[in-house]
C-alpha cells in the first residue's frame, strides 16, 4: 500500500484485510515445529471462536463478537503469544484476559496471515466452547455481543474474521461426539544406554520439562480419562496432569508398540472403545503404533489423511470423531514454548 508520496506505508492490525491470508482449508492441521520461524520476523498470536449453545442443533448456536474500542472494530478473541507459551496456553490466556470466560478448546481452525508494521503476525484460531466465567468491559474489549453465524459476518469489520467464522460454522454441520487427545510419550534415556528392561526406561531431563508443559496444552480441551500404554516413559509423560486434574490413569497393554505388533485387531479395539465412550479423553502412546492408529482411522473414517503421519516425542494429535468416524484430526509437534 502506498502513502500519498507514493512511499510504501505500513500496514497496521486494522489494515489487514488488504494484504491478509487465510490457511483455513481442510480438516486436517498441522501446526509447524517452529511457527516463530514461518516469516523473516514473524509475530504469532492466538485466539478462538467462542460458542455457546447445542452442539447438535446449530440454529441454536451464538459466537461472540468483540468490540475492541482501541481500533473501533468487531472482531475474534484473540491475542499474541507470551515468552514460555505454546499457542494453545495463548489462547485460553488471552480469552481469560480479554472477555473473562472459561473455555474448552475444539477444533482447530487454521490460521489467518497479514503483514503488521515490520512483521508478519500469524493468528491461529480454534473452535472453543464457553465453560463459564463473567464478561467485564476493559481497556482491550468494551463490548461483547452473542449472535447467529449470520449476523456475526455481518457485524464483523473484516472479511479474514469472517471467512473464520464461514470455517467454524461448517464445522459445527458435522460435530464432534468424541475428542481423543492422542500423546506420544516424552523424551526418555536412550534406548541404547539402557541395560534393563525396556518397560523402565524413564524420561530424561527434556522429556520431564515435555511433560509438565503438557499440563496446560492438555487441560485446555479439558479431558475427562486418560489412558496409558505400559511402559513407564509413557506413564511419566501423563502423571503431572493427572495430579493436576486428580484423575486415574487406566494402564492399557493394547496402546502400546507391541500390542500393535502381535495383535493389531486388540489395539484396534481398545482405541475403539475410548471413541464408542464419546467426551474427552487422552491416550498416551509410542512411536510405531501411533501412526499406524491414525493411518487406520482415517482409512475407516471420513477424512483421508495423506502422506507421512508425523509423531515427534511429546506431540498431540487431537482427533475429532463423529458417530465412531474421524472428522478431523489436528497435530500439534511440541508442548515446549514456541518463543
Amino acid at each position: 500500500m502506498m502513502n500519498a508520496m507514493g512511499k510504501k506505508s505500513k500496514m497496521h492490525e486494522d489494515d489487514k484485510d488488504i494484504q491478509g491470508e487465510m490457511f483455513l482449508t481442510g480438516r486436517h492441521q498441522e501446526i509447524p515445529r517452529r511457527p516463530d520461524e514461518e516469516f523473516k520476523k514473524t509475530t504469532l498470536a492466538a485466539g478462538a471462536v467462542l460458542w455457546r449453545g447445542d452442539v447438535n442443533d446449530i440454529d441454536s448456536i451464538e459466537v461472540a463478537c468483540i468490540h475492541r474500542p482501541r481500533y473501533d472494530d468487531w472482531s475474534l478473541a484473540k491475542g499474541k503469544v507470551d515468552p514460555g507459551e505454546s499457542l494453545v496456553v495463548t489462547a485460553v490466556r488471552e480469552i481469560k484476559e480479554e472477555t473473562g470466560y472459561d473455555i474448552r478448546l475444539g477444533k482447530l481452525l487454521g490460521k489467518t496471515v497479514y503483514p503488521v508494521m515490520d512483521s508478519t503476525k500469524v493468528v491461529y484460531y480454534w473452535i472453543a466452547q464457553v465453560l463459564g466465567g463473567e464478561f467485564e468491559p476493559n481497556d482491550e474489549v468494551d463490548e461483547i455481543r452473542w449472535l447467529t453465524f449470520d449476523d456475526a459476518k455481518e457485524i464483523m469489520s473484516y472479511d479474514l474474521d469472517r471467512q473464520v467464522l464461514t470455517k467454524a460454522e461448517k464445522r459445527f454441520r458435522l460435530p464432534a461426539t468424541c475428542r481423543i487427545l492422542y500423546v506420544r510419550h516424552a523424551k526418555a534415556h536412550d534406548r541404547e544406554k539402557w541395560s534393563g528392561d525396556d518397560n523402565k526406561r524413564p524420561l530424561d531431563k527434556k522429556g520431564r520439562r515435555q511433560s509438565e508443559m503438557l499440563v496446560p496444552m492438555l487441560a485446555a480441551f479439558h479431558p475427562e480419562r486418560i489412558y496409558s500404554a505400559l511402559p513407564d516413559r509413557c506413564q511419566q509423560t501423563i502423571a503431572p496432569l493427572a495430579d493436576e486434574l486428580n484423575m486415574p490413569v487406566d494402564v492399557d497393554l493394547r496402546f502400546g508398540d507391541n500390542a500393535w505388533q502381535s495383535d493389531p485387531s486388540g489395539a484396534k479395539q481398545a482405541f475403539q472403545a475410548v471413541i464408542d465412550q464419546g467426551g474427552t479423553s487422552v491416550v498416551v502412546a509410542q512411536g510405531d503404533v501411533m501412526p499406524n492408529m491414525i493411518q487406520w482411522l482415517s482409512e475407516n473414517g471420513r477424512l483421508p489423511i495423506d502422506g507421512e503421519i508425523n509423531c515427534k516425542k511429546g506431540c498431540v494429535w487431537v482427533l475429532s470423531f463423529n458417530s465412531g468416524e474421524l472428522t478431523g484430526a489436528d497435530y500439534m509437534p511440541t508442548a515446549l514454548p514456541v518463543r
